[in-house]
C-alpha cells in the first residue's frame, strides 16, 4: 500500500497529485497528517505543500474538464467525507492523463464520489442561507452564531453580504472557531477566541443585546406560531426540512420542537 500525507489544503491535495506523478505511482491511501496509519503498508510520503506545483496541477485541470465540474470539485473538497482526498486525487489524475473531460464517466467512483460530495456541500450551504437568525446588539451590529457540518460559510458569505449591505452583522462558525464581520463597508474574515460569551448558547449575552431585540424575538415566535396549521402538523417532514441540528439557532424554537 502506498500512502500520502498532506496538511489538509486544497492545495496540499494539489500538490499530492503532482508529487504522484513525479514519483510514478499512485496512492492507494490519501490522508491527512494526524490520520491514524493501517498496521502495514510499503510507503509512507508526506507531502508537502507547494503552491508552484498546486497552481500548475490547477492550470491542467481546468483545460481539461468543464468549468461546472471544476466547481463541483472545489465544492466537493469541503466535504467530511475521510475517503474523498484518495478519491480525488484520482480524479484529478485520470483527467490529466485523459486531457479530456470525464465528469460524465458515471462508471467510475471518483467521479461519483465529486457529484455525490458536491451536492452534500451545496446542500448544507444552502441550509446555512435558510437558518441563519440574526440578534441585534446594542451597536447596532447583527449577530448570528452557526455550526454547518461543512466549512460552507465561504460559500454563503457572498449571499448575506449582497443582501445585507446596508447593515453591520456577524456571521461566526463555532465549529471551526472562525466567521466574517461586515461593519457597512467591508466584509473581513475574524476570530472571536479572545471573548468566548457569544459562544457558550449562541445568544449574546443580556447586556450586549439590543433593548429590543428580546421584543422582536417574541414577535417573530408568535408570528410563527400564528400560521402553523396545528391538523397538518408533520414531525418527521418538520425534521427532515428542517434538521434538528439547527434548532437551537432558531428563534422560533426557543430550544424546544414547535407546536
Amino acid at each position: 500500500m502506498v500512502i500520502y500525507r498532506f496538511d489538509g489544503t486544497f492545495e496540499g491535495l494539489l500538490t499530492v497529485v503532482f508529487d504522484s506523478f513525479l514519483r510514478k505511482e499512485e496512492p492507494d491511501l490519501v490522508c491527512l497528517y494526524d490520520t491514524a496509519l493501517p498496521l502495514f503498508y510499503d510507503s509512507l510520503c508526506d507531502v508537502a505543500t507547494d503552491e508552484e506545483k498546486a497552481g500548475r496541477v490547477w492550470q491542467k485541470l481546468r483545460k481539461v474538464i468543464s468549468s461546472s465540474a471544476v466547481s463541483a470539485f472545489t465544492a466537493a473538497f469541503l466535504t467530511d467525507n475521510e475517503e474523498f482526498p484518495t478519491l480525488a486525487v484520482r480524479f484529478v489524475r485520470r483527467a490529466v492523463v485523459s486531457a479530456q473531460s470525464i465528469e460524465n464517466d458515471f462508471s467510475d467512483p471518483a467521479v461519483l464520489a465529486v457529484l455525490n460530495e458536491c451536492r452534500r456541500v451545496r446542500c448544507e450551504s444552502r441550509r446555512l442561507i435558510q437558518f441563519v437568525r440574526f440578534q441585534k446588539a446594542v451597536d447596532g451590529t447583527y449577530f448570528s452564531l452557526v455550526e454547518p457540518l461543512f466549512d460552507v460559510l465561504p460559500m454563503a458569505i457572498s449571499h448575506f453580504h449582497d443582501r445585507f449591505s446596508d447593515q453591520p452583522f456577524i456571521i461566526y462558525d463555532k465549529a471551526r472557531d472562525y466567521g466574517y464581520h461586515f461593519d457597512g463597508e467591508e466584509l473581513r474574515r475574524i476570530n472571536l477566541k479572545s471573548d468566548g460569551r457569544h459562544l457558550s448558547s449562541g445568544k449574546l449575552a443580556p447586556e450586549l443585546m439590543d433593548e429590543s431585540e428580546p421584543l422582536y424575538q417574541e414577535l417573530w415566535r408568535a408570528y410563527v406560531k400564528s400560521i402553523a396549521i396545528v391538523e397538518r402538523s408533520n414531525p418527521r417532514k418538520q425534521r427532515q426540512d428542517m434538521p434538528v441540528r439547527f434548532w437551537k439557532y432558531l428563534t422560533e424554537m426557543n430550544g424546544t420542537e414547535l407546536e
